[in-house]
């Protein structure tokens, strides 16, 4: 199946909403427990930064199957060649290559946005995420040693980068 990478809009925030509270739900993608609503993710699409993009990835039917962000890693201007990154893709989509796919679009993005470095959080423990990100050229930084709690345990969450 043919997926195209194409910047997001608003009219794909139900999209971006549903796959996020899906990251949420199935605990491998962030230490957030609250579910978000259409409204808040308007509220956060619509205030980002001109520079700071969304992209999704979409089907053939032009159905949105994930996202990414370059996100704001530090608000000090000496930082300002750095972006943090999110991915999420829709939970069926999950092992079929959309991941790949759309990172490699970020990383598109970041360059035509002139950052030069991308960075990320992860579980220590999301394996999968980790081959991704190496795959592409990311490496490992380091490691938070009990940085958060997921379902009332402590994580450690690794550090990845990589120059553009």
């Amino acid at each position: 199946m043919n997926y195209k990478i194409r910047e997001a809009t608003l009219h794909d925030i139900p999209y971006i909403t549903k796959i996020y509270n899906q990251g949420i739900e199935d605990r491998i993608a962030t230490l957030e427990t609250r579910l978000r609503e259409d409204t808040e993710m308007e509220s956060w699409f619509t205030t980002r930064e001109e520079r700071y993009k969304v992209i999704v990835i979409e089907d053939q039917e032009s159905m949105v199957r994930g996202w990414a962000s370059i996100n704001i890693f530090n608000s000090r201007c000496c930082y300002s060649g750095v972006g943090d990154l999110s991915i999420y893709i829709e939970r069926d989509m999950r092992g079929k290559g959309l991941g790949s796919t759309l990172l490699r679009g970020l990383l598109d993005v970041a360059n035509e946005q002139e950052f030069h470095k991308l960075v990320l959080s992860t579980f220590e423990f999301n394996e999968a995420g980790k081959r991704l990100y190496k795959a592409l050229g990311f490496r490992e930084v380091g490691t938070y040693v009990d940085q958060g709690i997921l379902d009332g345990s402590f994580v450690n969450i690794t550090i990845m980068e990589k120059l553009i």
